[in-house]
């Protein structure tokens, strides 16, 4: 895969991404705390869009918890940044509290952050994510402002230079947002830069398969899954099967496997990756966010594809040993020390 140099002058930014912007709220919970709550939706692994009533008896019910800026893609942000990437990040919060706090979080990385705030609407999302002992997380999502980001909002000077646009998943509800992304797409081809989708979630996948597969047949250049998601895409209980059915449609498809690594996908390639077992397991959150950080600046710095992977490998491995879906240890120094 041919990729901008990162040196390029004509490529001020490495990565631009456009998602949800929530706040995440974190709490240790035992299983019989999802139990009790499967009367109500709640699924052991999984993400569920509750209202804003359902969001505050959820909080309501919680032990104590962490809070910090979080959204899919914004944690890939932060990852990459903390590698030493050039970034922008394109999500709606309000002009509350809360907004003020995650504008904060995402300049204080480095980041650029220009989205207007929106007023006379609904508050700043967050999502509450429930730890298991097993470092499983459940999460209840409450969506918020997020989801009133239009058109309007992506910026098309930022995604023209961005070597590559990555595209969040979960942000795919509302028809708006659809016509953000099919926006930043055409920018992206316009420019011939490098656009990339991340699945997010079997929930997604489910919701809306013939509009991912859409534009993973006429845009995606690179392409993010785990193993359940990217099985779910092709209706296939067969892991194997997803594989070639993905094949050829993407230029690079990297799919994480949890414990087992990640397989990654281009023209007649196969590369398998090692995952990196943690110091300890504590939190799972946040895991394919931080790999997709680590693949993704390996291909704007002009790594090869197994390399991306490894740089992958080490991101997740250094957020799922914390609480938290963001590195609270410098990236780039943790891949000196593994070189």
């Amino acid at each position: 895969m041919t990729n901008s140099n990162s040196s390029n002058s004509n490529s001020p930014i490495d990565l631009a991404a456009i998602g949800n912007a929530l706040v995440d709220v974190l709490a240790n919970v035992g299983d019989d705390f999802i139990e009790n709550e499967q009367e109500n939706g709640m699924v052991k692994g999984g993400m569920m869009l509750v209202d804003e009533g359902r969001a505050r008896a959820v909080y309501d019910k919680m032990p104590p918890a962490i809070e910090m800026s979080g959204g899919s893609a914004a944690n890939t942000m932060a990852g990459f940044a903390s590698l030493g990437g050039r970034g922008a990040y394109i999500g709606k919060v309000a002009k509350d509290q809360l907004g003020d706090v995650y504008a904060h979080d995402l300049k204080s990385q480095g980041l650029i952050y220009e989205t207007s705030r929106l007023e006379n609407g609904p508050e700043t999302g967050r999502c509450m994510i429930l730890v298991t002992p097993d470092a499983q997380r459940t999460m209840n999502t409450f969506l918020g402002a997020s989801t009133q980001l239009t058109e309007a909002d992506v910026n098309e000077d930022l995604i023209a230079q961005a070597q590559i646009t990555y595209l969040e998943g979960y942000l795919f509800d509302p028809e708006h947002a659809k016509k953000a992304f099919r926006k930043a797409g055409d920018i992206v081809r316009q420019n011939g830069r490098k656009l990339a989708l991340t699945l997010s979630d079997t929930f997604c996948v489910d919701r809306h398969r013939a509009d991912f597969l859409d534009l993973i047949n006429g845009s995606v250049d690179i392409l993010f899954a785990n193993e359940d998601e990217i099985k779910a895409l092709f209706e296939t209980d067969n892991f194997e099967e997803a594989c070639e059915a993905i094949r050829g449609k993407c230029e690079v498809t990297a799919i994480t496997r949890g414990a087992e690594g990640s397989v990654i996908l281009s023209g007649e390639e196969r590369i398998s990756v090692s995952a990196i077992t943690p110091k300890a397991l504590i939190d799972t959150t946040g895991a394919g966010d931080l790999y997709a950080a680590g693949f993704l600046f390996g291909l704007t710095q002009n790594a090869d594809l197994a390399e991306c992977g490894r740089l992958g490998s080490i991101a997740a491995s250094e957020v799922i040993s914390h609480m938290g879906p963001r590195p609270q240890t410098s990236l780039s120094e943790l891949v000196k020390k593994a070189a």
